[in-house]
C-alpha cells in the first residue's frame, strides 16, 4: 500500500476537547453509522478541518478509518497539512473516472490506523462522476473494510454535489460558522439533507465568540457541548 506523510498541527486544548466530545457522540450514533459526511452550507466554515481532526482522533482511538476527500473541485488537503507521497499517483478522481482500481487509491498515512483516499487532479464538473454506481460501490466497499468513513464535501448551497455524496451516507455532521449562515440558509441545508434521506447526526457551531474568547459548540440528539479558550 502506498504511503501518505501529513501535517499534523497541535490543536489548542480546549478545541481538541471540542473534538474529542464529537468524536465520543458519534460513536453512540450505532454501529450502523459508518459512511458520515462532514458538509457545510458555504465555503470557509471550517469543514474540512472538522473532518480532518475528526478522521484522525477515531484512528487514534483505535478505529480503522478512511478519509475521502471528495471536494473535487477545490480540495485543501494537499496544502493545509503539506501532504506529500502521491504526486501524480491516483486518487479518487481517477478511480470515479475508471482509470484506476480500488487498490491503486488507498494510502496509508503517518496517522496510525488512518487511511486516506485523495483527490489528485481538480475538476471543473464532477457530479456525473458522483451520479455514477461506482461511487456508490466505493463507498459500500470502504463501510466494509472500515470502521469510519470520514467525507469532506463541497459546500452545500454551492454545487450539486454535496447533495449525490450525501444521499449514499448513513449520516451528517453540518458545520456552521457563527455569524456568518443565516438560519434560513441552515433550515435550507437541512431540508437538503433531508431530501436525499441523509440523517443529521449533529451540527458543529465554529469560530463563535463568547465574551471574549472563541468557542466551540456541538449541537447532537444527545446534548449540547460547550468549549471555551483564549
Amino acid at each position: 500500500m502506498k504511503h501518505i506523510d501529513l501535517t499534523l498541527p497541535e490543536l489548542p486544548y480546549a478545541v481538541e476537547e471540542a473534538m474529542n466530545r464529537l468524536r465520543v457522540n458519534i460513536k453512540f450514533s450505532g454501529v450502523n453509522t459508518k459512511k458520515i459526511v462532514v458538509a457545510s452550507t458555504f465555503p470557509n466554515e471550517g469543514k474540512s478541518t472538522v473532518a480532518f481532526n475528526l478522521w484522525r482522533m477515531m484512528a487514534e482511538s483505535g478505529f480503522r478509518s478512511v478519509f475521502v476527500d471528495a471536494d473535487m473541485r477545490k480540495t485543501v488537503l494537499k496544502e493545509r497539512h503539506n501532504v506529500s507521497g502521491f504526486n501524480e499517483n491516483p486518487g479518487l478522481d481517477y478511480y470515479l473516472s475508471g482509470l484506476a482500481e480500488y487498490e491503486d487509491i488507498i494510502y496509508e498515512t503517518n496517522v496510525e490506523n488512518g487511511y486516506m483516499i485523495p483527490v489528485t487532479t481538480i475538476l471543473e464538473n464532477p457530479s456525473h462522476l458522483l451520479e455514477d454506481k461506482r461511487f456508490s460501490r466505493l463507498l459500500d466497499r470502504l463501510a466494509e473494510e472500515y470502521r469510519y468513513v470520514i467525507i469532506d464535501t463541497p459546500p452545500l448551497n454551492n454545487v450539486s454535489d454535496g447533495s449525490l455524496i450525501a444521499s449514499r451516507c448513513d449520516g451528517a455532521l453540518l458545520v456552521v460558522r457563527c455569524g456568518e449562515t443565516s438560519r434560513r440558509q441552515i433550515r435550507d441545508s437541512l431540508q437538503q439533507l433531508e431530501r436525499v434521506g441523509c440523517p443529521l447526526i449533529g451540527t458543529v457551531l465554529n469560530r463563535a465568540e463568547m465574551r471574549g474568547s472563541a468557542y466551540y459548540k456541538y449541537y447532537s440528539r444527545y446534548g449540547e457541548y460547550y468549549y471555551s479558550y483564549k
